[in-house]
């Protein structure tokens, strides 16, 4: 099993930038793949991006591409989504999530990939 909390959101102006943190409870050398997901208010929760054990080939959703890094810290058990130039529509709560199984790299982007979330933090842009 494992454990995430996330830390890091908070309240930005449009074009400004963010690291947000997840820590985990065990070596993330151990994880098989890693993800940073979002929801909106309404809207069901996506992928942003993901990270294998071996940092190879991280993986991000059109909307983010050239904005958004994500990357790992495996001697501090850390995952690290950097944001840049956000936009009023990165707003959302950002969730860390975490699959301990092989990865099927085609459902990288799926929620079912993951069997364990942080709690979130809020990432709000204002314009």
């Amino acid at each position: 099993q494992v454990q995430l909390v996330e830390s890091g959101g908070g309240q930005v102006q449009a074009g400004d930038s963010l690291r947000l943190s997840c820590l985990a409870s065990r070596s993330t050398s151990s994880i098989y793949t890693m993800a940073w997901f979002r929801q909106s208010p309404g809207k069901e929760r996506e992928a942003v991006a993901v990270i294998r054990r071996d940092t190879s080939n991280p993986s991000y959703v059109e909307s983010v591409k050239g904005r958004f890094t994500i990357s790992k810290d495996n001697a501090k058990n850390t995952v690290y989504l950097q944001m840049e130039n956000l936009k009023p529509e990165d707003t959302a709560v950002y969730y860390c999530g975490a699959s301990l199984r092989r990865t099927i790299w085609g459902a990288r982007f799926w929620t079912s990939t993951y069997d364990y979330w942080g709690q979130g933090t809020q990432v709000t842009v204002s314009t």
